[in-house]
């Protein structure tokens, strides 16, 4: 028992999130990079460099230079074994992102210097508060010009709701930015503009030491002591209970591209954030500590190498540990499944694996038999809670182009449904299929993907939707007298479950007065 103690105890499971372009697939990168993970940055926006980031490897994602599925990344840094998810940026695919939130212990978020907190970020830290998940906030691009660091210190706090402790000051930023004094660890480091090395550091007893005179100068160097000093006068000490219980987040100051402060974050990360944490199933709690596996689903990724047309299911471990070629219990259909061939990942290199310990995300090949949501145990009938699927905000009829790949059109459709990127309701009246997503880009990406990796060819026709719901009810005179009187405007979703189509908001007003013994649900979670 003692070696899965030490397991968990070393195992360190977060994700980064942040607005699109404010540096979050960089730092990412940079963090492999002192993993060993990958020895040479590449320039992710740069095209002329063949090597894109590890992390982003749909070739949707290195034409556009977003990040449209999460990766996950695993590797170790001194004792430690570190599990990054990186997230989708892009609001059209916060979902993927919510539910990502659910297999992680900490978070990362990125703050550009210029930009500051943006919509997106302020989202996703409320579904930080709502779990009480630890947060670190890197605030990037300082070799840029932005706003002052004490401003931005200010402007966390009020958007994202939560005090703030900065644990690495910048000394100037923009053109005469000339480093970062760390505060966590009393060091100073000095900036060189290079993304391949990391930078000079120079030792120092404390922070009135003349070393740090000579090299930043005088009056910077006055100008540094005066900030540190204003801030041990505004911010309480660090308290790091107050950070693992989600009540305060570490700021560090840096810039990902020029691999500078990305040390400081991490070496502070890996001492500070919290190890796998016990998960809440709706039967029971379960901790990281107990003998038996359990594990839950939280992502399914079609084609993760174009070559084979295989799915992958991403399972996050919660107890115990997984053993290759065990047997084990699909919670929601009752069958046992062992597993051959589990991977654990490198952004899209992938390697078999023998055992996976609680914290861990394991790939599983999926040939139809997973849904986002379930559970794996070795027998005990768990489910865990909190992966919803969104009700939908925007719809399209899909239509097939080409009428002799219908088989391959059908296939495409049903794994990137599997795959929570969309979803899709069959109208009852018609029989036509509709896509439904939470974003422009989503309708883009299924079109992409259906003609890159499935050889079928879909076209768009539009349809005037407002939003979808999901209905039940205990009376079923009355659902049935409510499909008939809505018959065009009702579907199935994959799961065969009813569901209303709302042309507008008011007729959905009506329908729920109209009818009041009728619950109408807007995430598939009931």
């Amino acid at each position: 028992m003692a070696n899965i103690t030490n397991e968990i105890s070393r195992r360190r499971t977060f994700a980064i999130i942040s607005h699109p372009d404010a540096g979050k697939t960089t730092l990412t990168e940079k963090l492999l990079l002192f993993g060993g993970a990958i020895h040479v940055a590449g320039a992710v926006k740069s095209n002329k460099i063949k090597k894109t980031a590890t992390s982003d490897w749909m070739e949707i994602e290195k034409q556009r230079g977003i990040s449209v599925a999460t990766s996950v990344m695993g590797f170790n840094y001194g004792d430690y074994k570190i599990n990054i998810l990186d997230t989708p940026g892009h609001q059209d695919f916060a979902e993927d992102t919510y539910r990502t939130l659910t297999a992680v212990d900490s978070v990362i978020i990125v703050v550009d210097v210029a930009k500051g907190v943006e919509t997106q970020t302020r989202k996703l830290m409320e579904v930080c508060r709502m779990r009480n998940t630890p947060v670190i906030i890197f605030v990037n691009k300082l070799d840029r010009e932005g706003r002052d660091p004490f401003d931005i210190l200010d402007e966390l706090e009020k958007e994202l709701q939560i005090s703030v402790r900065p644990l690495s000051w910048p000394i100037n930023i923009g053109a005469k930015f000339k480093g970062v004094y760390n505060i966590y660890e009393h060091t100073l480091n000095l900036f060189k503009p290079d993304k391949q090395h990391v930078t000079d550091r120079v030792e120092i007893s404390d922070i009135n030491d003349k070393a740090i005179d000579a090299a930043v100068g005088e009056a910077d160097a006055e100008k540094l002591r005066a900030d540190i000093e204003l801030i041990d006068g505004v911010y309480p000490d660090f308290d790091e209970k107050d950070y693992l219980d989600g009540l305060v987040a570490p700021v560090f100051f840096g810039s990902a591209l020029n691999t500078f402060g990305v040390k400081e974050l991490l070496d502070c990360f890996v001492r500070i954030a919290p190890s796998p944490r016990p998960v809440t199933a709706e039967e029971r709690v379960v901790n990281p500590e107990e003998e038996k596996f359990t594990g839950f689903v939280f992502k399914i990724h079609a084609n993760m190498d174009p070559n084979h047309r295989s799915c992958i299911a991403f399972v996050k471990v919660c107890s115990g540990v997984f053993h290759r070629n065990e047997n084990y219990k699909h919670v929601r259909s009752g069958k046992t499944y062992r597993f051959s061939a589990p991977t654990a990942f490198m952004a899209q290199k992938k390697e078999i694996i023998d055992e996976v310990y609680p914290g861990d995300i394991v790939g599983l090949p999926d040939n139809g038999i997973f849904k986002i949501g379930d559970t794996l145990t070795e027998g005990e009938n768990l489910h865990f809670k909190g992966l919803p699927s969104f009700s939908p905000e925007m719809f399209k009829y899909i239509e097939n182009s080409d009428p002799m790949k219908t088989k391959q059109l059908n296939k495409g459709i049903d794994q990137l449904m599997d795959e929570g990127v969309a979803q899709l309701f069959v109208n009852q009246f018609n029989n036509r299929k509709i896509i439904g997503t939470v974003g422009q880009l989503q309708f883009e990406v299924i079109q992409y993907r259906l003609l890159h990796e499935y050889g079928a060819q879909c076209r768009w026709e539009s349809i005037n939707l407002f939003k979808a719901c999901w209905i039940e009810s205990d009376d079923a005179e009355v659902l049935t007298a409510f499909k008939k009187r809505k018959q065009q405007y009702m579907a199935r979703d994959i799961e065969g479950r009813d569901v209303f189509l709302a042309d507008s908001n008011y007729v959905l007003q009506m329908a729920q007065q109209d009818f009041p013994k009728i619950r109408f649900h807007f995430t598939s979670e009931f």
